[in-house]
């Protein structure tokens, strides 16, 4: 029997009458109603006469989010309290009603994010215009040796929702948490390249370390690209203007010529490969054009200065020393000293895309990071500059 929702009034709030039997089809029907509405709902089970466990699932998650459930029958009460734990109206890690798991932010923005393995989490923020699909080979490498890797496609970027609105560093911040919070992680190592470093920076200055166990930055955009008047280590405006042109221009042809400095290909005796050039190309044309524009301010505008005083934990700087598009005398040689007891590496010769042309040497630093990071136990005294300590401060592999 199909559902048939009626919408009435009673005490100001909407009521969804739901009849027959709620198929695993049916919730993101109800979910739509339900967003569309502002949580003001209640739903009436009165005539429901059968409901599957994708279905009871979403039912306790929407009693959890606080919509109420009238006339919900006996049966559908016993299934709830069978539930392992409390669910979430956004759909939790796991959930099968979504095609692809999602994360639903405070202005409904739907956040396609990957979360592989087990144990401590280390969560990915990639850089522009890429996706979670540029962290592939670290997600991977890090579920295959004992951690939770995550990683979601930022908004505007890959499988998350085109917004209009929200293509700015405090949005991505915010949306990080979201992240964080949907998956219930605690003790996470976060990892951000370019973009996603001032993501990360951006999101403990705004939300803290309560759900931090540290932090690594690669290539990242911190402390600030632009050059301004107290700024005049930075990238002149006359660079990102025409950054600019040529996502507002020919967008393809763009991305195609971004990828060698990019990977440092236009070097001699680059090895990149083609296909790597090729997955980047992809991954930029999956970036919608509002979110590849807005972004460019974002990257380029946003001063981390102040941010990084804030980050407490323990920190890893990650630069080559060849990078075109974030000069490591903008971003890492500066940002590791407004850190408080950050550590350094940097990989000589060393492009943008490090974690694609020196993956092995890569994921063997972040791992070493991670497991330190790991064996610090909760709560201890040990200092972000002790820990550090144990790291390396300023190492530069030959």
């Amino acid at each position: 029997m199909t559902m048939k929702i009626e919408m009435d009034s009673a005490g100001g709030a909407a009521v969804l009458r739901l009849a027959g039997r709620i198929k695993p089809e049916d919730v993101g029907e109800l979910r739509v109603h339900i967003r569309s509405s502002g949580g003001r709902v209640a739903l009436d089970l009165d005539e429901v006469t059968l409901v599957d466990l994708e279905g009871v699932d979403f039912l306790a998650a929407c009693e959890g989010e606080g919509i109420e459930l009238l006339h919900c029958p006996p049966y559908i009460r016993e299934w709830m309290g069978t539930l392992p734990r409390p669910r979430r109206f956004s759909p939790p890690h796991g959930h099968r009603e979504a095609a692809m798991p999602t994360i639903t932010t405070r202005d409904g923005a739907q956040l396609f994010y990957k979360d592989w393995g087990s144990g401590q989490p280390v969560v990915f923020s990639h850089g522009w215009p890429l996706n979670a699909d540029a962290w592939d080979d670290q997600l991977f490498f890090f579920a295959s040796h004992g951690f939770r890797a995550i990683a979601h496609d930022r908004r505007g970027h890959g499988r998350s929702t085109q917004s209009w609105a929200g293509n700015d560093m405090d949005t991505y911040a915010d949306d990080l948490a979201a992240v964080a919070e949907a998956l219930d992680l605690r003790g996470a190592v976060h990892v951000g390249h370019s973009t996603g470093g001032g993501e990360v920076v951006r999101y403990i200055a705004r939300h803290g370390t309560a759900r931090v166990a540290g932090a690594v930055l690669v290539s990242a955009i911190p402390p600030l690209m632009l050059r301004t008047p107290d700024n005049p280590e930075g990238v002149p405006m006359e660079a990102f203007d025409g950054i600019r042109a040529g996502v507002a221009g020919d967008r393809p042809q763009y991305w195609k010529e971004l990828s060698a400095p990019f990977y440092g290909a236009n070097r001699e005796g680059s090895k990149v490969s083609q296909g790597v050039r090729d997955a980047f190309w992809l991954m930029s044309m999956q970036c919608g054009l509002a979110a590849a524009y807005d972004c460019i301010r974002a990257f380029s505008e946003s001063d981390f200065r102040r941010d990084l005083g804030k980050v407490d934990v323990p920190a890893l700087v990650i630069h080559g020393d060849d990078d075109q598009i974030v000069p490591i005398t903008v971003g890492g040689l500066r940002s590791s000293k407004m850190i408080p007891g950050a550590a350094l590496k940097i990989y000589p010769g060393a492009p943008h895309g490090l974690m694609s042309t020196h993956g092995e040497r890569f994921n063997a630093d972040l791992l070493e990071f991670a497991r330190q990071v790991a064996a610090e136990p909760v709560g201890a005294t040990a200092s972000p500059a002790e820990l550090a300590a144990g790291i390396g401060h300023v190492v530069s592999d030959s």
